[in-house]
């Protein structure tokens, strides 16, 4: 069985089934479904490559639910992939992720977000939104999402689950009122010749030109498929968790997969290909078709509300990273204190502070440029942690020293398909992190940077090391 420690026993399991399936869903649907589908479609510009798209990150998103399901069978803490990589490698590799997901990959992504609900809150009051103000609206909501989750587990996983719902009506009337818009004109349907060359009707594509086309076109929705594996942070903090975390993760992943090709669907459907990705506002544009300018109201409060629900969903799973890194002795005693709400709140207001801080410093869209390369390679050692655990299974042998929380060794739920799935899941993460690396050369090497940092901050904590007992 697992060992808790002292704190992390009295974290409040009060989060069930449905709580986890709505934290998985949150946490992948932002305000990307509603953008993203054009991006896609400039690369792709074709029907059958566009949802085709979709549906392959759907199945990656999919194979990495099975690994995270397995993985989180296996250990009731809170911590998530930090407690797999710390327990499967090495608590310098935890750490480093930890790091990295504070100052790169969540708070920017945080930040932007953030600043993306206070845009569609302006517009819906038909006011401009200079930056300045976008930054303090957005400050204000990090700041109440921030208070809401030190009121306790409940009280912020309440408030996501509401703004989750409300998310799933936009979408359903994105669908709904899309499907009866008519068909696009001739001019937005994509002949078979423009698809993979670059939309040049003149040359006849070729395959390497059609395969890097899709690869480019996986980036963006495999960044919007992103998110399923925060669930994993509050282990601490559900009933059941070796039963109810494999079962919400599976769950949310399909439910998301669901929306995301219906979504697709229904862009594609309303605007064609080319339309679509002549576009930069594709859902606001289908609602437009559909009902006017009471349409393009409606999607924009609809994107306002997932934002928000995407930034409850953040605030409510990744200071539980913290804490974990905290409790190992490795970060600021304090992030490892329950308040009495048996949260932790310390941890919480770090990760509202953090991405405030960002907001005001205008650079949370470098910032996310940065996140891809750095969130793919974790996904990859993530998933590698599998093959560790079922070795140390069959050998008996004992983990790391090191880890003051060891993971199970008979995991209720086993990913179907090992090691094949597994493989499949980490060969498209190295794809995508050539892909992006080849492509964005210079950002990719500013997040990897950024994260080599937490090496040297290892270090400092590891002399320091003082565990919670």
């Amino acid at each position: 069985m697992t060992r808790l420690t002292s704190a992390e026993a009295h974290l409040a399991r009060r989060l069930g089934l449905f709580d986890i399936t709505m934290i998985v869903m949150g946490g992948i649907i932002g305000a990307g479904i509603f953008i993203t589908p054009y991006i896609v479609a400039q690369q792709v510009p074709s029907t059958i490559l566009i949802l085709g798209a979709w549906a392959f990150g759907g199945l990656v998103a999919l194979a990495g639910a099975f690994i995270y399901a397995e993985l989180s069978s296996q250990s009731s803490v809170s911590g998530g992939q930090y407690v797999y990589l710390r327990d499967a490698f090495h608590p310098a590799l935890a750490f480093v992720y930890g790091w990295a997901l504070l100052l790169v990959t969540q708070s920017g992504g945080m930040a932007a977000v953030a600043v993306t609900f206070a845009k569609y809150v302006c517009a819906l009051g038909h006011t401009q939104a200079s930056d300045n103000f976008a930054a303090f609206l957005a400050a204000i909501a990090l700041a109440v999402l921030t208070i809401i989750n030190c009121f306790g587990v409940r009280a912020g996983s309440t408030t996501q689950n509401l703004f989750m719902i409300l998310k799933l009506i936009a979408i359903a009337a994105l669908v709904l009122f899309g499907l009866s818009v008519g068909g696009p004109p001739e001019t937005a349907i994509a002949t078979p010749t423009a698809v993979a060359s670059g939309r040049s009707t003149s040359f006849a594509p070729t395959l390497w030109n059609s395969l890097t086309a899709f690869g480019a076109a996986l980036i963006p929705v495999q960044f919007a498929y992103g998110g399923w594996q925060t669930s994993c942070f509050v282990a601490g903090e559900v009933r059941e968790p070796q039963k109810n975390l494999p079962r919400g993760l599976l769950l949310g992943v399909l439910g998301v997969i669901a929306v995301y090709l219906s979504v697709s669907f229904v862009c594609v459907h309303a605007l064609g290909p080319v339309g679509l990705s002549q576009t930069k506002i594709p859902a606001s544009s289908v609602m437009q078709l559909a009902l006017g300018e009471n349409g393009a109201r409606i999607i924009a409060a609809g994107i306002a509300v997932s934002t928000i629900g995407f930034l409850s969903q953040s605030m409510l799973t990744t200071p539980r990273v913290y804490f974990a890194m905290a409790e190992d002795g490795l970060f600021f005693a304090s992030l490892a204190k329950l308040n009495r709400a048996r949260v932790p709140a310390f941890a919480i207001a770090l990760q509202g502070a953090v991405a405030i801080l960002i907001t005001f410093s205008g650079r949370y869209e470098q910032i996310l440029n940065y996140v891809v390369s750095v969130d793919v390679i974790f996904f990859a050692l993530t998933a590698g942690c599998v093959f560790v655990f079922r070795h140390r299974r069959k050998t008996d042998s004992p983990p790391p020293a090191a880890s003051p929380m060891p993971v199970q060794l008979a995991p209720p739920f086993r990913v179907p398909g090992h090691p094949v799935t597994t493989l499949f899941f980490i060969v498209a993460c190295c794809a995508m992190l050539f892909s992006t690396v080849y492509r964005y050369p210079h950002n990719s090497l500013i997040g990897l940077g950024i994260m080599l940092t937490g090496l040297p901050a290892y270090l400092f904590w590891k002399t320091r090391r003082v565990p919670i007992q």
